[in-house]
């Protein structure tokens, strides 16, 4: 079945970045652009980066190169060569948008800057992702995930007081500063659809992190206090200064659960210790509570831990399925920690066909679908990670190369 067209098709993006824009290319080409994916010769130094199908380390099997590039197409090109720099230029004059992460510097030394290229193509929207910007005293700096996500603040409220911070497993930094360059990227395409002018968007990978932690202002602001890392425990919400967690073991793995305040906070509290006692695990003390005065903020430790310590103990003799069922029917306020494999299989997720299967090398993988769902538009997976150099051909046919131009360009080590 064909797919109907996505609301940027028609626009062309070549996307020279590394990891730091591998999703905003990918953002783009889920909305229907047509993303041309420029690689040195031999392929994307990220194609070698595990984990691998089925453990073969080859540069076509990397699960993270595969995940990050689908609806791109391949162009391999030496942009350090006067044929491969002629080229490129060649193809922005017919783009839209340029995605780049190379530091600072570098496309000044082959003229292929901003500032060359809006002479070339007025229109041309350029998204620059860097660690920390383009100007500054960092500009030069590099940085891998770890070291942005360190420098953003955000792993300063991560892991448990007692211990040194911890880092997000996977790259999340990649993440956020490739989301904030589409979201620049869109502007920018707005603000041409009035003026007819091209802009330059500038992404420090930092200052996009920084927004992980933008709930920790909210606590200076308050209570003029910073937040400090506190593992499974909510601190910032007692004037006693009692903290609590927000964690708890289940017969399966973790619950979502903490003390509320209000209204909300009473229906959740009476309904969770109905429950319990319904199962025989309700101490008198929290029967007899006054639920629609009890408010957290002014608990004192003790009673706090009067409370969950018995609810503790009950939430472990649940499972995450029957917590959930029973959470809607009682509103209470709470929610199973999902694992992987759990969102997976979420009935909600596959009653929405959120999940899209897309052949690759002999294999059916599964990707996420879009980020958003349109009504008149498609957005997604359209088609597989290119394989090397896959589109070659097709792209520089375009340009007017014959094979055997691209057969010679190949031998030259231009593509």
């Amino acid at each position: 079945m064909e797919l109907p067209d996505g609301i940027l098709s028609g626009y062309r993006v070549l996307d020279l970045s590394r990891e730091l824009g591998y999703l905003c290319g990918k953002i783009f080409g889920d909305l229907g652009a047509e993303v041309i994916k420029i690689e040195p010769p031999g392929g994307d130094p990220s194609r070698l980066t595990p984990p691998f199908l089925k453990d073969d380390p080859h540069p076509e099997k990397s699960i993270y190169w595969i995940s990050f590039n689908v609806n791109k197409k391949s162009l391999t090109l030496d942009i350090t060569k006067d044929e491969g720099r002629d080229i490129l230029l060649n193809l922005i004059r017919r783009s839209d948008f340029l995605i780049e992460t190379f530091p600072a510097g570098y496309l000044e030394e082959l003229e292929l800057d901003w500032n060359h290229l809006r002479e070339i193509n007025p229109k041309l929207i350029m998204i620059s992702i860097t660690p920390f910007g383009r100007k500054g005293p960092k500009s030069q700096y590099k940085a891998s995930d770890l070291g942005i996500m360190a420098a953003s603040g955000f792993m300063s409220l991560l892991g448990d007081v007692d211990r040194p911070p911890v880092r997000v497993t996977l790259p999340q930094s990649y993440m956020w500063a490739s989301t904030y360059g589409a979201l620049g990227g869109l502007f920018a395409l707005y603000g041409r659809n009035k003026t007819g002018k091209g802009q330059h968007v500038d992404v420090p990978a930092q200052a996009a992190t920084v927004w992980a932690c933008a709930h920790a202002p909210f606590f200076w602001t308050a209570e003029r206090t910073i937040p400090k890392r506190s593992g499974i425990m909510l601190t910032g919400r007692s004037y006693e200064g009692a903290s609590y967690p927000a964690i708890f073991k289940c017969k399966d793995g973790y619950i979502g659960f903490t003390l509320y305040w209000g209204r909300a906070g009473a229906i959740t509290h009476r309904e969770i210790v109905k429950w319990m006692d319904e199962r025989g695990m309700a101490p008198q003390h929290l029967k007899e509570k006054d639920w629609d005065n009890f408010d957290p903020f002014y608990a004192s430790k003790e009673e706090i831990n009067e409370i969950l310590q018995p609810v503790a103990e009950f939430l472990k003799t649940v499972t995450k399925k029957e917590f959930l069922y029973e959470a809607v029917k009682r509103r209470i306020m709470g929610y199973p920690v999902s694992t992987a494999e759990d969102v997976l299989t979420d009935p909600h997720l596959q009653a929405r066909n959120f999940w899209q299967i897309t052949p690759y090398m002999g294999e059916k993988l599964v990707y996420p679908g879009g980020f958003a769902r349109f009504s008149e538009t498609f957005c997604g997976v359209r088609k597989r990670a290119p394989r090397i150099g896959e589109h070659n051909y097709e792209i520089l046919r375009e340009l007017g190369f014959s094979k055997s131009d691209v057969e010679k360009m190949k031998e030259n080590g231009v593509i």
